[in-house]
């Protein structure tokens, strides 16, 4: 993948609408994943598979980072969280140097998946009187009461549960919280900094790895004038005052007395590297023992059982049997291949809809007569399409659904590891309240829509509510999903009985998302490492 080609993207990604951000969420913007529109045209093309070693885990433009690699799994064969996220706190005078040692920790880390936190996003909302003193510099800022600490501490523990957080975005100008929050998910490492990090018992109880930052107090203030006067629009008198009255108290009576807390103290900040290499260390460890098996988990799983309730086969008539004949055949033409394929999506789908709730709803003829029929009962639907293949079957949707919402999820196979890895999220706003119809084309073992379901649940999607619809599945694949979340209904138009060692469903349809794209799979290629884009 080429910076060139990143940039291309990131470009276009700028702008689509605001989206559901994955991690690396730090003050100057988060970091979103990237995603190259698929071509529908007929022509063939070449398709890589995911990241390879030789390939950095990043690439820095101009205005920012970008993150190549995905997030592996960060839950079991059973669909739960195994491991909470690993939370390292980071404590210090204001203008000490927390955040720049937070970003030398990220970077020296150099792996995705890091929420950078920072605790001046929970100041709290002042009162018109409250307002009024911040403005003549005499509100105190450095008070444990000017946070938040409820909101702080749910955030931080949703975060290390793997949840998406909507997380405050404070105004230094205005001294209030802009009215669009900004939505965080999808965190390994999280890294919270403030001034009064270890100031509360309950989130210190959240936080695996406390680090002070200490710095000598003439540099901090010549920080905080520097940082008040040029990005906070402050005059120097008044910061001067601020930091009389309010900071230099503050850091003595509520701030340093933390120092002893803390599990390492980092004298000179961002500039001690052996110090910031000690503590990547020791997170590189961390992370190792948090690293899962999953879809090795799978394959040895659930064995000889029979197929769940859950599941819905769409009935084997000589039409769905004819058009399987045509899709199977490794001779089809492409033409045919898309053509017999979007038939099978509609049917998938129409059926699909059947299992949504409806309640008797009257209607009046033309002819004045009353009508006893059925109406959708819930809120909204929305489609979510499992990239790449997955993105066929959202035509068939909206074909049938009228003003449907999209969300897209990337997940892509390593191939050094063989895991399912997380790369890109788009989800519509307040998906939380929908039913959502979750939509891949094939399902060999099942890790991929493991992940995607596992995904929605974090955004607090009810798993009653989540519909799998799949042209094809394998046994493995159904009973890894239906035993992980025995909640979700699966839909699909046929059901095979093995996969062999490469993860291939037998007999199986071949790589979908290459057949139906004219793109060229690798060798090793599996039913569930379709769902890539061509870089």
């Amino acid at each position: 993948m080429s910076a060139v080609s990143v940039e291309a993207r990131f470009a276009k990604m700028e702008n689509e609408e605001k989206t559901t951000t994955l991690t690396n969420s730090s003050g100057d913007g988060s970091l979103d994943r990237l995603l190259q529109p698929v071509s529908t045209g007929l022509s063939p093309r070449k398709r890589t598979t995911s990241q390879c070693k030789s390939e950095p885990p990043l690439l820095r433009t101009s205005k920012r980072t970008i993150y190549t690699a995905g997030r592996p799994p960060w839950y079991n064969e059973h669909g739960t969280q195994s491991k909470e996220a690993f939370a390292i706190g980071l404590c210090g005078g204001s203008a000490s140097g927390k955040t720049t040692v937070a970003r030398k920790i990220i970077e020296a880390l150099d792996v995705p998946w890091v929420v950078l936190l920072s605790m001046d996003s929970f100041y709290k909302v002042l009162s018109a009187e409250e307002q009024s003193r911040a403005a003549s510099n005499d509100y105190n800022f450095d008070h444990p009461d000017a946070f938040d600490f409820d909101l702080l501490t749910d955030t931080l523990r949703k975060l290390k549960q793997g949840k998406s957080v909507k997380i405050p975005v404070y105004d230094f100008t205005t001294h209030g919280r802009q009215k669009e929050w900004k939505t965080v998910y999808g965190a390994s490492v999280i890294i919270f900094e403030g001034i009064m990090a270890f100031t509360d018992k309950k989130l210190l109880q959240l936080l695996d790895m406390k680090i002070f930052v200490d710095t000598d107090s003439d540099i901090r203030l010549v920080r905080r004038l520097r940082r008040d006067i040029t990005e906070r629009g402050r005059d120097i008198d008044g910061v001067i005052k601020q930091y009389n009255k309010f900071v230099k108290p503050a850091f003595e009576q509520y701030i340093e007395p933390t120092m002893r807390l803390a599990d390492i103290v980092v004298p000179r900040g961002g500039g001690n590297m052996v110090a910031i290499d000690l503590i990547v260390q020791h997170v590189h460890s961390q992370l190792e023992e948090r690293e899962l098996s999953v879809r090795a988990a799978l394959a040895s799983a659930h064995q000889a059982q029979p197929l769940p309730q859950t599941l819905s086969v769409l009935e084997s008539t000589p039409q769905v049997r004819g058009m399987h004949t045509i899709i199977r055949n490794k001779e089809t033409s492409r033409d045919e291949f898309i053509f017999y394929s979007k038939r099978l999506m509609r049917l998938l789908i129409e059926r699909a809809l059947s299992f949504l709730p409806s309640q008797v709803h009257v209607v009046q003829t033309p002819q004045g007569e009353d009508y006893e029929g059925r109406a959708f009962h819930g809120k909204r639907i929305t489609g979510v399409s499992i990239l790449r293949a997955g993105e066929t079957m959202e035509p068939a949707l909206r074909a049938v659904c009228k003003d449907v919402r999209i969300g897209k999820i990337l997940i892509q196979t390593n191939q050094d590891t063989g895991e399912p890895e997380l790369h890109y999220l788009r989800l519509p706003k307040d998906i939380s309240e929908d039913h959502v119809i979750l939509m891949d084309c094939t399902v060999s073992t099942g890790a991929a829509a493991m992940m995607a379901v596992r995904v929605l649940l974090d955004h607090d999607v009810q798993e009653d509510k989540i519909l799998l619809v799949s042209l094809l599945m394998a046994e493995m694949g159904v009973h890894s999903v239906a035993y992980a979340f025995p909640q979700v209904k699966i839909i699909t138009t046929a059901v095979d009985k093995k996969v062999n060692h490469l993860f291939h469903i037998i007999p199986g349809i071949g790589n979908f998302g290459d057949r139906y794209f004219g793109t060229d799979a690798p060798p090793d290629w599996s039913d569930e490492d379709m769902d890539e884009p061509s870089y």
